[in-house]
């Protein structure tokens, strides 16, 4: 694996590379034949996922959902929109046969997004980590060629772990935003008042609902682990997520689940090596 400055990027890799870089990292364990592949359906991820951080009116995040529902309606047909994502994206469809169905439910979670309402329980949060990070694994294994059952199905696990792993570390990020991402039941359960995540308080209220969002993540990474050795290799870039996520939740863990806590907002030194390691090995 090269460093990051001595490869050349497309516009998709170079939108990874700075909005998604722990994905970014687990493409360059990926064939180069695909590399382009996997950067322009994560940059087009990036551009639906971050509709509803950037709009203040949803909208206007409607009209950008549907501009992209639109596009696919193209792209499927053979006639790509002249867009800097859409076109490497039509190629990466048309050379893995890409299942469109992905792209529509990972389009329905994101105009779900709009809806300011956070979750209701902790299987809410779980189903929506399986409607977008999940739904994007799948993808990234068409893309790979590694869509047999056993990976499917652990691809499902990591998805929703990364996605878990996220959320818990991302509570300071959608509270500056005053969103809350954390489940109403267990908000409510352990007496959060989402005000005082939205001033940055870091109440002392917010770590047993984020450990629990943490437990659920390691559930499913120990899920998915026990079964690594029935996954094939050509899997592994797009499950290689898994491996920072225990990083991850080990640190959160650590800072006592507190999610304002530096540690667990630092960049994570040594990824590449962990990765590389992993992938030597064949596993995750």
């Amino acid at each position: 694996m090269a460093k990051d400055a001595q490869i050349p990027l497309s516009y998709c890799g170079d939108q990874v590379r700075q909005f998604d870089h722990d994905r970014y990292l687990t493409c360059l364990f990926a064939p180069s034949e695909v590399r382009e592949d996997l950067f322009a359906l994560y940059a087009f991820n990036h551009e639906i996922a971050k509709v509803a951080e950037i709009v203040t009116e949803p909208m206007a995040g409607q009209i950008r959902i549907q501009w992209w529902r639109e596009g696919l309606d193209d792209l499927y047909a053979g006639a790509p929109r002249r867009h800097q994502v859409a076109a490497p994206l039509a190629s990466a469809v048309a050379r893995h046969g890409l299942s469109r169905a992905y792209f529509d439910r990972l389009l329905d979670a994101r105009e779900r997004d709009l809806d300011d309402e956070p979750p209701e329980t902790l299987d809410d949060l779980a189903g929506y980590a399986a409607e977008t990070s999940a739904t994007l694994v799948q993808l990234a294994l068409e893309i790979l060629g590694a869509g047999d059952a056993v990976s499917r199905e652990v691809g499902e696990d990591v998805g929703i772990a990364w996605a878990l792993t996220g959320l818990a570390r991302a509570v300071p990020f959608h509270a500056r935003q005053r969103r809350m991402m954390l489940p109403g039941s267990l908000v409510w359960k352990h007496g959060l008042d989402p005000h005082d995540v939205f001033e940055l308080r870091a109440p002392t209220e917010a770590k047993p609902v984020v450990e629990a969002v943490a437990q659920q993540a390691w559930h499913h990474l120990n899920r998915a682990r026990r079964r690594r050795h029935e996954v094939p290799k050509a899997a592994i870039p797009a499950l290689l997520p898994a491996t920072l996520a225990r990083r991850y939740l080990r640190v959160l863990a650590k800072a006592e689940h507190d999610p304002f806590d530096g540690r667990v907002q630092r960049v994570q030194p040594n990824r590449p090596l962990r990765l590389a390691w992993a992938a030597a090995r064949g596993t995750f």
